[in-house]
């Protein structure tokens, strides 16, 4: 006997300003992303685990264009790997993540302008504890982009790192958007789920999660 097709996943807002679209990147946008973000792992500032000011590391790697992040600044070198100029922002991305603005709100989006992007790696052993994106000197909306692996993402409240959250299920494709109200929510992955991602997008296993961001400090783009 066949087993029922799962149901579709509907778009919803998690909070105000905040917006889980399912499937919204299509299978070829994936792959590219994918390759890119090989690229992109090689250097000239390299992937790496980002080591915390208490001595820890975190478990997931990073890598980052545009402008290097580092607990807890953005600098134009990457002054905890190799001190080599980060990478440029493809034009190309910054794009992506004005369409990805304009189609979580349904409205225009030109005058977003990302001018970074943090590229995480997630194994299956790879967490990120609950925080706040606040480094910036602007509060633009967050874009959010998942590929490989599925996850838990934690979404908060902008007041503390416990509840209320919510948990949404992020797919391989899938874009969230927090914005407004929601800017500064904590939010966290607290798991992933191995080997739930799709075997035809070039990423034998884990999670890359693509984070765009405008950061207030200027842009350096491809």
């Amino acid at each position: 006997m066949n087993e029922p097709l799962p149901l579709p996943r509907a778009r919803r807002q998690v909070a105000p300003g905040a917006v889980h679209v399912p499937a919204w990147l299509d299978r070829e946008m994936q792959r590219r992303l994918v390759g890119a973000c090989r690229d992109w792992a090689r250097g000239p500032a390299p992937m790496r685990h980002t080591a915390l000011p208490g001595g820890g590391m975190m478990s997931v790697q990073t890598v980052c264009l545009g402008w290097h992040w580092s607990p807890y600044r953005y600098t134009r070198t990457a002054v905890d790997v190799d001190d080599a100029p980060v990478a440029p922002l493809p034009r190309w991305l910054a794009d992506l993540g004005r369409r990805a603005v304009a189609d979580a709100y349904s409205r225009p989006a030109d005058d977003y302008e990302p001018d970074t992007a943090l590229i995480n790696f997630y194994d299956a052993g790879a967490r990120m504890g609950m925080h706040q994106d606040k480094d910036e000197r602007v509060a633009e909306p967050i874009v959010s982009l998942s590929i490989g692996d599925a996850c838990v993402f934690r979404f908060g409240n902008c007041e503390t790192r416990g509840r209320p959250y919510t948990d949404v299920r992020l797919e391989s494709g899938d874009l969230f958007v927090f914005g407004g109200p929601s800017r500064f929510a904590y939010h966290g992955v607290p798991s992933v789920f191995p080997e739930t991602g799709p075997a035809d997008i070039g990423i034998a296993g884990g999670r890359l999660n693509v984070t765009l961001r405008a950061t207030g400090l200027g842009r350096t783009r491809g």
